[in-house]
């Protein structure tokens, strides 16, 4: 029996670092501009958000693990600033607002 073969089978077969921003992190990466900034939006499948829960700055909900989403931040800053949002709040962004008041009774994560 012949080893198993693992190379790239011709040119243009092999990830580039152009897919990077496609593939790897489940969804596609794009820029836009939204409120005079610049922003890096990364569309996450629910496969790569196992075992990871987030709340939307959108709608102030969980949104449970293994649920596809969008993350998203300023390009000019740095990881801190990574917001996740359901994909109908990023698409309803400018109609809400990361500055949500939650009740008395709802839980300060």
């Amino acid at each position: 029996m012949s080893p198993r073969r693992n190379r790239p089978k011709g040119p243009g077969s092999g990830r580039s670092a152009e897919d990077d921003s496609s593939g790897r992190y489940g969804g596609w990466q794009s820029t836009v501009s939204w409120q005079g900034e610049e922003w890096s939006v990364r569309h996450v499948a629910g496969a790569s958000a196992q075992g990871k829960a987030y709340r939307c700055p959108g709608c102030d909900q969980m949104i449970p693990d293994g649920v596809p989403h969008v993350v998203a931040w300023p390009e000019h800053s740095g990881v801190d600033e990574r917001r996740h949002w359901h994909k109908a709040c990023w698409n309803a962004r400018d109609r809400r607002t990361t500055r949500v008041q939650r009740s008395r009774n709802a839980p300060k994560f």
